[in-house]
């Protein structure tokens, strides 16, 4: 596990052993995660989506307590998987990520509740699958608009994105604030360490 500069996002890079047959590989290790961030990872619901070239999901994120924390990985295609700090009082605030997932490196990304999560298709189609630490509550669940000019997310040059209505009409950061819609950073710290002593 690599920690990136957010706290509370991690990336795995898996050993590959291919042979004449094709790869064999560990996309997920509940023990290395857990060395990691602390402490293991509830999974409660398993994801999948597939996306056409320039779709773009997120940025999404859910209410802490009791938020959820993503594991995902792109079986198939290529995608920009972008996480976001959206814990009003975090050192790293309105803060991104970028890092690509696709189905030759297999590698994956873990974000801790209160973060938020987008991603953009890259190939002409992309799988991209999730382990998720809470089961969707459409009652918790938020989002941001992901081209927000102050988030400044830098999508992939030359891509037409593709946005859901939902997403499209997402807030913006600032708008997010100011309804009071984002995670707080002293909740998610705390949120964390009752996960640690469980």
């Amino acid at each position: 596990m690599r920690r990136l500069p957010i706290a509370g996002a991690y990336t795995f890079t898996p050993a590959i052993h291919a042979d004449d047959r094709g790869d064999f590989l560990e996309w997920f290790k509940a023990d290395g995660l857990a060395e990691a961030v602390g402490h293991s990872m509830r999974l409660a619901q398993a994801n999948c989506s597939v996306s056409r070239r320039g779709v773009l999901r997120g940025v999404h994120f859910a209410e802490v307590p009791v938020g959820q924390a993503k594991y995902v990985t792109c079986v198939a295609g290529s995608v920009v998987d972008v996480v976001v700090d959206l814990r009003t009082g975090s050192p790293t605030f309105g803060r991104w990520e970028a890092v690509e997932l696709d189905d030759v490196t297999r590698r994956g990304v873990y974000l801790a509740e209160g973060l938020g999560h987008a991603f953009m298709a890259t190939s002409e189609r992309a799988t991209v699958v999730y382990l998720c630490s809470e089961p969707y509550a459409p009652g918790r669940e938020h989002g941001v608009h992901p081209l927000d000019p102050e988030l400044g997310i830098a999508w992939p040059a030359g891509l037409e994105p593709i946005l859901s209505p939902k997403d499209a009409a997402a807030p913006t950061l600032s708008e997010a604030m100011a309804a009071g819609l984002l995670p707080a950073y002293d909740e998610c710290l705390a949120y964390y360490d009752k996960l640690r002593a469980t």
